[in-house]
């Protein structure tokens, strides 16, 4: 085969490997896109193994991420989407390795689960670095509508994106076994795929109350679509909030216990803005209960921080969460100078914003059930990080809510892209999760990981709810974090041993 040919083949398996996500959702393409990449990586060297994964990888992030490019322009994206495929360059340079020095040989049904390995270490490395790390675009986040999303429960993301990658192998051993005129094989191989993915339908997900309800309202004020100038319109956005609440407070059957505005809904802080601090409250005292905002807080000398804030009817802040990871290039600018030479926006982040340490866990004073209700709160892209959200379930949480601002992404599939993730954390803590945006996709999500509310992008509207509160932990969030580090540890370790072996046999060392 020759190698432009090639290439088209590898760049062909990441565009089918992204249907599987919002807004296409077609979750079975992950697997078939990784059957294919097997079947592209068939006879490489580990040079070419890079090359070819590298190529995959921007068939992938390219058309995945196509939502980075609005506002920014192209060149942002492109080379977030060439950093990101680093790492699936480095998985096709391992699964070369190990099938070229036949490490394997004479284990077939071992080669499938080697192969899930390898892509669940390396996708798991780069979601940690550089920065923190990326998680976006995790197998596990595009499988929600899918059997397999029951091993969220079981394991969490590093658990189902291991079964769908071996699900994916086990399909290219197929083809493979196929080409090579076998019978017996490719039979067994694809009833593999279709067990792995159809085992997560007998892990139960539980969505019954353990601690009583929580009745919760939603507000989405919305602004208009003018990418990252969709905020300059001073004190409009809280406005839009401000409305929003009062048609939710003028048409609730009842009285909420919580409601929530989304990341940034004031867009100014109402501790310091008098203005700010008089809608809120206002609103707080029409609809009946306390209002969980987000806002900016530019008090610390060093930058800022970006805020939840809890605000009684009495006017007075309760709890308060920072966020503790700050978006690199978006929020606080790293390596600005260099950062420059690539584009001008980056002097749009004019103050950084700097991480808070505790974790989100708001406690949420009810009368109605006679206690706090602790509020386990992740802020925009921290829900795809798993130690993340596992710190609020473990610090308490009895409810997850995920407050974003999707205002800069236009119409392009990013929101529902962080409603998936949204759904997968909820069924991986057994929690009903709430994402609450500022111009949408906001939804209310059920601990099974069903959607019972929804709204548009770009709409004013308000959710009403009332959601089960569960207190159990899933055996993910007691165990996720341990598999987390073997999934990334043991399949990088078992490459770095046969390419050191390799090397070995190269060169005297003598």
């Amino acid at each position: 085969m020759s190698g432009m040919k090639n290439a088209l083949l590898a760049a062909a398996t990441g565009w089918v490997m992204h249907l599987a996500f919002p807004s296409f959702g077609w979750w079975p393409a992950a697997a078939i896109g990784l059957a294919l990449l097997w079947a592209v990586l068939e006879h490489t060297t580990v040079w070419s193994g890079f090359g070819l994964g590298f190529v995959a990888g921007l068939g992938f992030f390219l058309p995945l991420l196509r939502w980075t490019s609005v506002g920014v322009g192209p060149i942002p994206w492109v080379a977030l989407a060439g950093l990101e495929s680093l790492a699936v360059g480095l998985f096709g340079a391992s699964w070369a390795l190990v099938r070229r020095k036949k490490y394997l040989k004479g284990r077939l049904w071992l080669e499938p689960v080697v192969f899930a390995a390898l892509w669940t270490s390396a996708e798991q490395l780069r979601s940690i670095v550089p920065f923190g790390g990326f998680p976006w675009g995790r197998l596990a986040f595009s499988q929600v509508d899918g059997p397999v999303v029951g091993f969220a429960w079981l394991g969490g993301a590093s658990l189902v994106t291991f079964a769908v990658a071996a699900s994916g192998g086990c399909l290219g051993l197929a083809f493979e076994a196929v080409r090579g005129k076998r019978v017996v094989v490719p039979v067994l191989a694809a009833t593999g795929a279709i067990a792995i993915t159809m085992a997560g339908t007998i892990v139960p997900l539980e969505a019954d109350a353990e601690s009583g309800s929580l009745r919760i309202g939603v507000a989405q004020g919305s602004v208009p679509n003018l990418g990252l100038d969709s905020f300059n319109q001073s004190l409009q956005v809280l406005k839009n909030h401000v409305a929003a609440t009062e048609e939710l407070a003028e048409k609730a059957p009842w009285t909420p216990d919580l409601v929530i505005w989304p990341e940034n809904a004031a867009d100014r802080d109402p501790r310091v803005d008098s203005y700010t601090r008089d809608a809120v409250t206002a609103s707080a005292v029409l609809v009946g209960s306390p209002i969980l905002l987000g806002t900016m807080d530019y008090s610390p000398e060093e930058g800022r921080y970006n805020t939840s804030l809890l605000w009684t009817e009495d006017g007075e802040v309760v709890d308060v969460y920072l966020k503790r990871h700050p978006v690199p290039f978006a929020e606080y600018i790293p390596i600005r100078g260099f950062a420059r030479v690539f584009s001008s926006a980056v002097d749009r982040v004019q103050t950084d914003m700097i991480a808070g340490g505790e974790a989100g866990i708001i406690g949420v004073p009810s009368d109605r059930l006679g206690r706090d209700v602790s509020v386990g709160v992740v802020i925009c892209f921290e829900v795809a990080y798993d130690g993340l959200v596992r710190d609020t379930v473990t610090g308490g949480g009895e409810i997850l809510v995920v407050q974003t601002n999707n205002a800069n992404f236009g119409l392009t599939p990013e929101s529902v892209q962080q409603l998936a993730m949204t759904r997968f954390r909820a069924i991986e803590a057994g929690r009903a999760a709430v994402q609450a945006s500022t111009v949408g996709v906001s939804a209310v999500v059920m601990p099974d990981g069903r959607i019972v509310s929804q709204t548009r992008l770009f709409t004013a509207d308000y959710l009403l709810e009332e959601v089960p509160l569960r207190t159990s932990t899933t055996p993910a969030t007691r165990i996720g974090g341990y598999l987390e580090w073997i999934f990334l540890l043991a399949p990088l370790m078992a490459a770095s041993v046969a390419g050191a072996l390799s090397l070995r046999g190269r060169w005297e060392w003598e």
